[in-house]
């Protein structure tokens, strides 16, 4: 059972859609009034997705929802009145992962969230291999470093200098990365 966290400043409203939710057999493990309580919140319950239901998304939301998305990332549907342009790129650039207009009927709910969930699968796998290929980017810079490094101090060749930090790398059980920024910070230390 997917565990969703409301946030709604309208009390009636809140009531009709944990009431919707539940039929839609969601468990409903928190409704917030205050979104400025919202970060807190979702660190503190964990839920698996976050319902956001305004008028138009205040900069409280949106900066609660910022953090949301950099500490504890979770898929938000954003059911709102306000259908600008400006209030929709922000509330995504936000983290926000469905906004959706005037759309709160009960049929309409349900494939929301999925499409919500699925919209933020694919995201954050995105994210995670970016972030993979960042950090292999990164140890190629440091390699092609401290080769150079070795390369102009000991009179090596490429191919010897890569053989080098490899050698050490076996030796010291790490990677080779580690062994080239510890050759960078060593040269540092010298020159």
């Amino acid at each position: 059972m997917l565990r969703i966290m409301l946030v709604d400043e309208t009390p009636e409203h809140s009531f009709y859609l944990r009431f919707v939710l539940e039929r839609l057999n969601y468990e409903v493990v928190a409704e917030i009034s205050d979104s400025r309580k919202l970060h807190d919140e979702v660190l503190r319950l964990s839920p698996d997705a976050i319902i956001v239901d305004t008028d138009s998304p205040s900069r409280d939301t949106l900066e609660n929802i910022c953090l949301i998305t950099e500490n504890c990332p979770r898929p938000i549907v954003m059911f709102a009145h306000d259908a600008a342009r400006e209030s929709i790129r922000d509330a995504v650039r936000a983290g926000v992962t469905a906004y959706v207009v005037d759309g709160l009927s009960p049929e309409r709910i349900t494939p929301i969230i999925e499409t919500a969930l699925a919209r933020f699968e694919v995201f954050q796998t995105v994210k995670h291999e970016l972030e993979k290929t960042r950090g292999k980017l990164s140890d190629r810079k440091l390699i092609e470093r401290a080769k150079g490094i070795l390369m102009k101090e000991k009179r090596l060749s490429e191919e010897q200098a890569y053989g080098r930090l490899r050698k050490l790398a076996m030796d010291k059980n790490q990677s080779l990365a580690a062994v080239a920024e510890q050759v960078i910070t060593v040269a540092k230390l010298l020159g």
